[in-house]
């Protein structure tokens, strides 16, 4: 059994308060790996294209607002 496999069965067995509290502590984890990742990108100039592009259109006018409508239909993704 793989190391990943003994994890898994490990989790199965936990009691719905250590399950949160672990659900928790992953997602607090996969939020700092991510923001590591993307200061190293912001650092390693990955964002360059995309932060010009996002200036441009502003500056042509080619946006459109954000508003509460649309936050919502992307926190139902989520």
């Amino acid at each position: 059994m793989s190391t990943l496999e003994q994890i898994e069965a490990a989790i199965l067995t936990l009691p719905s308060d250590e399950f949160k509290q672990l659900r928790q502590w992953f997602f607090d984890l996969n939020y700092q790996r991510w923001d590591e990742q993307l200061e190293q990108d912001i650092t390693d100039g990955k964002l360059e294209a995309l932060a010009e592009e996002a200036i441009a259109d502003f500056k042509a006018g080619a946006v459109e607002k954000f508003d509460a409508l649309h936050n919502a239909k992307i926190l139902e993704v989520l």
